[in-house]
């Protein structure tokens, strides 16, 4: 995906496709995971935070209930649906997020009119940074306000949730949505994803000598595939077998037990989340109290639980990981939902480019794809631009 920086060109382009100039322009972040992954569904805790890298949609609604999308990539021309229609599984390639948010606010009772949808994004699809919230994001922010809707952010995560898990057919969790919904400028998004309960926590790397970087892999991934669904279905069995609502409610002291009532695989799933919950926990103190330079070792411990328990990680991520840490990365870890993405690497500005340089080299000589290699800051949530 390749964006249209200035808002006026992409309005402009609008009016051209669809003859009448949009309502307005709409913008919501991808995500970085900074620690926390496959805990969100668990009720547990995550710390991810909106990026630099957006989705754009310019929107007009319409007097029938006739959706007609395009984006700026992708060359497949005007897509054309019916609200009237739409049901869970319709809907093909991204045109599914747009529909899927316009299904999940009519289903709360909204009446949402059609709409004329140019969409625009520099998020990498695939890469782990949830290209396909920020736009889900984008458009719901911008059928809230012309409907009328007024929904707080809290009602606009479960919708983006529910349009996700029942119209697209991926069981993922309220992270991401609520990085992209509720991120400022500046700061990490520590989320209770029991209550919905969030915290911003201050994350400067620049200030404390570092840069954040992204690792993409070029291995591209589906939250609809069935290796998601499956990690989920241990997680929930083993909560079943413990015991407890959900893995949230399992402490580090009841591993042990765990170990002699699961299989060696739900142990396995239910160790990762556990532990990872508890890595959260500690990473939010350690931010707190000593900054964004003492967090590596927790980053590091997460890539070997999601490596070797949650097994969601593939070699050209380990190739990443390990490269950096050697290289000069004082952190490293994969981030997402995992079976490919990206990872990042937490870097002390001087070793940047030898990082960079060090994992371009080691994934030619592995005959991997080259990956892309940028950096992110932490930015401002969905809004309206325009």
């Amino acid at each position: 995906m390749s964006t249209t920086t200035d808002t006026s060109v992409l309005a402009a382009r609008f009016q051209e496709t669809f003859g009448e100039a949009p309502d307005g322009v709409w913008q919501a972040p991808g995500r970085v995971n900074l620690i926390g992954e496959h805990t969100d569904y668990n009720e547990g805790f995550v710390l991810p935070f909106a990026i630099d890298k957006t989705a754009k949609v310019a929107l007009r609604v319409r007097g029938d209930s006739k959706v007609r999308m395009l984006s700026t990539f992708g060359g497949h021309g005007v897509v054309e649906a019916d609200l009237a229609d739409s049901e869970p599984g319709s809907g093909e390639g991204w045109s599914r997020y747009p529909l899927g948010v316009a299904w999940a606010l009519k289903e709360r009772g909204i009446t949402v009119p059609g709409f004329d949808l140019l969409l625009d994004s520099d998020v990498p699809s695939g890469a782990g940074l949830s290209s396909s919230h920020a736009i889900e994001c984008a458009v719901i922010s911008a059928l809230n306000e012309l409907t009328g809707a007024g929904l707080a952010a809290e009602d606009l995560v479960l919708a983006t949730q529910r349009a996700e898990n029942v119209f697209v057919g991926a069981p993922t969790g309220i992270m991401d949505q609520s990085a992209s919904l509720r991120g400022a400028k500046g700061q990490a998004v520590f989320l209770d994803c029991r209550d919905q309960h969030v915290e911003l926590v201050p994350f400067d790397a620049e200030a404390s000598g570092l840069v954040l970087l992204v690792i993409d892999t070029k291995v591209s991934h589906s939250h609809a595939d069935g290796g998601y669904a499956s990690r989920r279905a241990s997680c929930e069995l083993g909560a079943e077998i413990l015991g407890v609502q959900a893995l949230r409610d399992v402490g580090v002291e009841r591993l042990e037990e765990a170990s002699g009532l699961l299989d060696e695989t739900t142990m396995k799933r239910v160790r990762h989340v556990v532990t990872e919950n508890d890595r959260v926990l500690q990473t939010v103190e350690v931010l707190g109290s000593h900054g964004p330079a003492s967090i590596g070792p927790l980053l590091d411990a997460s890539h070997v639980s999601m490596r070797d328990d949650f097994e969601i990680s593939c070699p050209e991520l380990d190739l990443a990981v390990d490269i950096s840490r050697t290289n000069g990365a004082i952190g490293a870890r994969m981030t997402g939902g995992g079976f490919g993405g990206s990872a990042i690497a937490l870097t002390p500005v001087g070793q940047e480019q030898q990082v960079r340089d060090a994992v371009v080299r080691s994934f030619a000589d592995a005959g991997y794809t080259a990956p892309d290699i940028f950096t992110v800051t932490p930015a401002a949530g969905a809004r309206r631009l325009a």
